[in-house]
């Protein structure tokens, strides 16, 4: 019985790790490999910087057909009686939580026709930033208001002073942008929609109110601590755009991925008759009441009003970038062939 049983075991065969022998597992396959030469890489240069420039032109073209004016506010001067000769960034340092207005005047060089816009612009302002970006409980801006906020929300998810639940909760809520921005004209107050902004999107599937009334529904709650007005009162005057479907509002929880940005603000009124072909050139007055604090992280604040193009917003990036690929390619063809016509030898096959 021994014997046999050593015979037996002697008769299986060690397991190999070698592949089978097919086509697949030992690399046979058919395919095709480049012959990378002069005929075939310079003409190939030459395409593409002949394609890429003339469409740069165009998208650079198209780009400058929006108009454009950026104005920084970060450091005006305080037009309020009491603090004459002192910008606002430095009284709001001085006073946190106040608010300070100044005024400044500005010409459009050129008609902005068509739709206007107006954005603020922020920088040095981290919302990427990866504990920002999660603090915030989006069953509460569903409108399904909670006791126990998500513990992302923390160390904005309760009131220190009350102890109660803060809604909407979270370092990005709490640190809405709440400068206030008008244009006048000759002393005249420009109408600017802030509805419209936010994406349909965003305002249709991830925000909305509780049911029934959303001042009762607020009861056992507390307003963000940098707030200083609740989340039922963002827009007293259309009921439509307050709570969490406020559009100032849903257009700032959606994260920038800069340190620079900017967000659509105000769209302009079209349907009074002075200006429904847009801002005509003239001076106007940007009228800031401002509250929101910058300079303490180096940051800075600016207005933008822009029309748009076929593409957008003005940005030229993506036309200067076509031309700069297409200079490239041509520049290369052209050294590539200087060197393949003074470098290259004929091959004597005999």
């Amino acid at each position: 019985m021994s014997m046999r049983q050593g015979e037996g075991e002697a008769d299986v065969a060690p397991k190999s790790k070698r592949p089978s022998d097919s086509a697949f597992k030992q690399q046979r396959l058919p395919a095709w490999q480049p012959v990378l030469t002069a005929r075939t890489v310079l003409p190939t240069f030459f395409v593409i910087g002949v394609l890429f420039i003339p469409i740069g032109v165009v998208l650079l073209h198209l780009s400058n057909t929006a108009n454009e004016l950026v104005i920084d506010y970060t450091r005006c001067k305080s037009s309020d009686p009491g603090n004459a000769g002192i910008t606002c960034a430095d009284y709001l340092q001085a006073n946190t939580g106040k608010q300070c207005n100044c005024n400044i005047k500005f010409n459009l060089t050129s008609d902005f026709s068509g739709d206007v816009y107006m954005y603020y612009g922020l920088t040095n302002y981290y919302q990427n930033h990866r504990r920002y970006v999660k603090s915030r409980d989006d069953m509460q801006l569903l409108g399904q208001l909670s006791q126990t906020p998500s513990t992302d929300c923390a160390p904005f998810a309760y009131n220190p002073e009350n102890q109660l639940p803060i809604a909407p909760c979270g370092a990005i809520a709490n640190s809405l942008f709440n400068d206030t921005l008008k244009l006048t004209q000759g002393g005249v107050n420009i109408k600017l929609l802030n509805t419209g902004i936010a994406w349909p999107s965003d305002k249709r599937v991830k925000f909305h109110n509780p049911e029934g009334s959303l001042s009762q529904a607020l009861k056992g709650f507390s307003k963000p601590i940098f707030w200083q007005k609740g989340l039922d009162e963002l827009d007293p005057e259309n009921a439509e755009n307050n709570g969490f479907q406020n559009e100032d509002l849903i257009v700032w929880m959606r994260t920038a991925a800069l340190p620079s940005f900017r967000k659509l603000y105000r769209r302009l009124d079209q349907t009074n008759n002075n200006y429904a072909k847009g801002l005509m050139a003239g001076e106007y007055t940007l009228n800031v009441e401002y509250r929101y604090p910058v300079v303490s992280f180096d940051g800075t604040k600016r207005m933008i009003l822009s029309t748009t193009s076929v593409l957008g917003g003005k940005n030229p990036f993506l036309g200067i970038a076509y031309i700069v690929v297409g200079a490239i390619c041509i520049t290369l063809g052209l050294g590539l062939l200087l060197i393949h016509m003074r470098c290259s030898r004929s091959v004597d096959l005999e």
